[in-house]
């Protein structure tokens, strides 16, 4: 592409038809650049990205007008930038992914080796296929092929891929924001999973709460001595749950957006979404007390996942837990982590952008919604950039036989190439 005329005069559209044509003929390459990540292992935890971004700084080393430096946070976390001007000024976006996988679990329950990156039936198999190294091959091939056009848009480009996003990112995007200035846009595309036709534009807040009873032993025949913690636990698990309750006052362009979205969104994430996505859900992870069945317990503890729906914010919430357990008996909580429900306006460039691409290549309506579980997009909403994640649709999530579909890594390097190319191209 490096010889063909455009200027940022040219509207997307009218050379996004040979783009495609020169995505069409790139198959193999988003196949071998997947394959190439999947085997190189990024679990998290260690989160060891150092080999994942030097291959990646490997990829972009005949770029002669790409900048490329690797940042790390803390060992073995290496975070990647590489950055890209067009001949003329302009807006800097942001194409945003991360490095590291969940981890492999039993491995009995895979069909291949995790790592080998096997290719059957129009798939990629492999830890990290879909979350979210056939992502960073979706990134990799827009940011490289955009790199060869520099007529055709104005600004910067730059490429960002973090480590630590299995564990809230903040080793990884959250880094990057505060210490590399080419990590931080006037607009951010993630390209974290999903699904292509509804790109998401939000997400819910998230609190992380750990709750210690404690009791007074004795045997299990004489209760009457004792006082039982898993009791006490249970009334305050009680009163955490009515939580779900919670009078939410949903702004009016969520849920505007939200109710859109219901009928093309809900068959992809499973029904009641929408519900879920404007309601405070508490959900108890893991819970473990006492001794032996035939003791009273005399400690017990919860960890809970408290997600907050757009309309709350932590501090109110935060309120609300301390005044649901400051009258519960030999109960003590702790809160290990907190942050805020984040989403960008519908009508903001960004959007727009992605969801015209959207709907060029998909050859259908797509609909812009928030999202339920959490990506670094919530990083850089919260520091005032407009964010917008479009990606791959996941197939067996953090299980055995993750894979991606082949068709769809060329669909979503379309879709990334024309977002960016419309946002920049008006300069």
């Amino acid at each position: 592409m490096t010889n063909t005329e455009f200027s940022p005069g040219v509207a997307a559209k009218d050379c996004f038809s040979e783009i495609s044509n020169e995505l069409d003929k790139a198959r193999d390459e988003l196949v071998e650049v997947t394959q190439q990540l999947v085997r190189i292992p990024s679990e998290t935890p260690p989160s060891d990205t150092r080999a994942a971004a030097q291959a990646v700084s490997e990829m972009l080393a005949p770029l002669s007008n790409v900048e490329t430096t690797i940042h790390t946070s803390e060992p073995p976390i290496d975070n990647l930038v590489a950055t890209v001007r067009a001949t003329k000024p302009g807006k800097r976006l942001v194409l945003n992914g991360h490095l590291d996988t969940y981890p492999v679990g039993d491995r009995s329950g895979w069909s291949d080796d995790p790592f080998s990156g096997i290719v059957r039936d129009g798939k990629v198999f492999g830890r990290g296929s879909a979350d979210m190294k056939g992502g960073v091959a979706c990134l990799l091939k827009c940011f490289k092929l955009l790199a060869g056009m520099p007529d055709a848009w104005a600004g910067e480009l730059s490429l960002t891929l973090a480590g630590d996003e299995e564990s809230m990112g903040l080793l990884g995007s959250q880094y990057l924001i505060e210490n590399v200035p080419q990590a931080r846009g006037d607009a951010i595309l993630n390209a974290d999973v999903g699904s292509p036709i509804v790109p998401r534009i939000g997400e819910k807040g998230m609190i992380w709460i750990d709750v210690f009873a404690s009791g007074k032993p004795a045997h299990g025949a004489h209760v009457h001595r004792g006082s039982n913690a898993i009791d006490a636990l249970r009334e305050a698990m009680d009163a955490l749950d009515t939580l779900s309750a919670y009078a939410v006052n949903t702004p009016g362009e969520v849920a505007g957006v939200i109710a859109d979205a219901k009928s093309i969104s809900e068959p992809i994430g499973g029904a009641g979404e929408a519900q879920v996505l404007q309601s405070i859900t508490v959900n108890f992870g893991r819970i473990k007390g006492g001794q032996s069945p035939n003791l009273v317990a005399d400690w017990a503890e919860v960890n809970a996942d408290i997600r907050l729906p757009m309309g709350v914010s932590v501090a109110e919430i935060e309120a609300e837990i301390v005044r649901l357990l400051e009258s519960a008996s030999n109960i003590r909580f702790e809160i290990t982590r907190r942050y805020e429900p984040t989403w960008t306006s519908p009508d903001d460039a960004i959007v727009q952008a992605v969801l015209g691409a959207c709907g060029s290549v998909l050859k259908a309506n797509p609909v812009p919604n928030m999202r339920v579980g959490a990506s670094d997009a919530r990083l850089y909403r919260a520091a005032g950039m407009p964010t917008v994640v479009c990606g791959l649709t996941p197939y067996n999530l953090g299980g055995p036989d993750e894979y991606v579909d082949i068709d769809e890594l060329v669909q979503v390097t379309k879709i990334h190439t024309l977002s960016a190319l419309s946002y920049l191209a008006s300069g």
